[in-house]
């Protein structure tokens, strides 16, 4: 409320009432998280508390989806734009990916499944967890992510044109060194060689969605040294992948969406930049494989990470005990013609393990 800028664009910050409203509706998701921890909740208890769920988490997600765009421009070494547009990023993710937790076991408790590994058992929920073997993930699945990380081709091609000195959607090579010339060392560097800081940082999104598909994202390879043949955190690929899947397939889809409808005339003209000297339909055609480009990769990152969650999900002991007991089948009647000893027949219990 004091008026301290926390920009939601580039050049359009937060009003502070709407931080006000944010800092109310974060109130009411730490009460509904709370009232999730009671047994016994009325039927209209129930129903506020997965209001406010519902309510609040896809607010939260929305405020994450920048988290993307900090990370590679930290990565490229181009300095912090805004230390209050990082931490309100921050927060949000932390708080959307609470909230998703939060929701996910109430909605196992009121199923009555273990809240913790969403399978029915009897004891408590304290049992040590049993993870799976290392998996592949389906073919469908694998060519639905390398179908979508197609879309970054062209993307890719344009930024490698110009860092290679061509011309792309009616903007030269000299123009767009110029709109960059604020990067880092580094950054410079990788562009003299012909690679695109934002390039490099899709090449790390690719690596991350193979690693999601492969029994590599699960277990340690032998190149890892030390770590070598370790069971890798769960969390560790699938929170990455998450948040940055979810920014870039709504960043994506916008652009994709935005295109067409503002070529026609729909929705109005993106402002163009003069010191590029883009044309408009090479603004649009760029905001269209941008969009290709980013929402492809973000819904291979989702599509990639829903495969390796349901393959990594570890089971409580409890569970794996009961799967391990004998189960037990009807035996084959004896065949005394065959020769098998009737007496041997006669003392066989009905009932053996398999």
């Amino acid at each position: 409320m004091t008026g301290t800028t926390v920009p939601f664009t580039p050049h359009t910050p937060y009003a502070p009432m709407v931080q006000l409203t944010l800092a109310g509706l974060a109130l009411a998701a730490g009460v509904a998280c709370l009232a999730t921890r009671r047994r016994q909740l009325d039927r209209p208890g129930r129903t506020a508390v997965w209001g406010a769920l519902i309510l609040t988490t896809p607010v939260f997600a929305m405020g994450a989806t920048g988290l993307p765009a900090y990370f590679v421009t930290l990565a490229a070494g181009a300095g912090l734009e805004s230390a209050t547009g990082l931490a309100h990023v921050l927060l949000s993710t932390a708080c959307t990916a609470v909230l998703v937790l939060v929701a996910l076991s109430y909605r196992r408790r009121l199923a009555g499944t273990c809240p913790r590994c969403g399978q029915r058992h009897t004891g408590g929920h304290d049992a040590p967890l049993l993870h799976p073997r290392a998996t592949t993930a389906s073919r469908r699945t694998r060519r639905l992510a390398y179908l979508l990380m197609c879309g970054m081709l062209p993307w890719a091609g344009a930024k490698t044109v110009w860092t290679l000195g061509g011309d792309a959607f009616g903007i030269t090579a000299e123009k767009w060194k110029e709109s960059n010339s604020g990067g880092s060392d580094a950054a410079k560097a990788l562009a003299e060689a012909g690679i695109d800081v934002t390039v490099l940082a899709a090449g790390l999104g690719f690596s991350l969605v193979t690693g999601l598909l492969y029994p590599w994202g699960q277990v340690f390879p032998r190149w890892t040294l030390i770590l070598s043949g370790r069971r890798v955190p769960r969390l560790l690929p699938l929170i990455p992948a998450w948040l940055t899947g979810f920014g870039l397939s709504v960043y994506g889809a916008f652009l994709v969406i935005y295109a067409p409808l503002a070529a026609f005339g729909v929705l109005p003209a993106p402002e163009l930049d003069t010191d590029l000297g883009a044309t408009l339909s090479g603004t649009l055609w760029l905001a269209a494989i941008g969009g290709t480009a980013f929402g492809g990769l973000g819904f291979a990152l989702l599509a990639a990470a829903r495969s390796y969650a349901a393959r990594s999900r570890p089971v409580c002991a409890t569970v794996g005990q009961a799967a391990a007991e004998p189960t037990p089948t009807r035996a084959k009647p004896c065949d005394v013609a065959s020769g098998t000893d009737a007496g041997a027949c006669r003392n066989r219990s009905e009932w053996r393990p398999t």
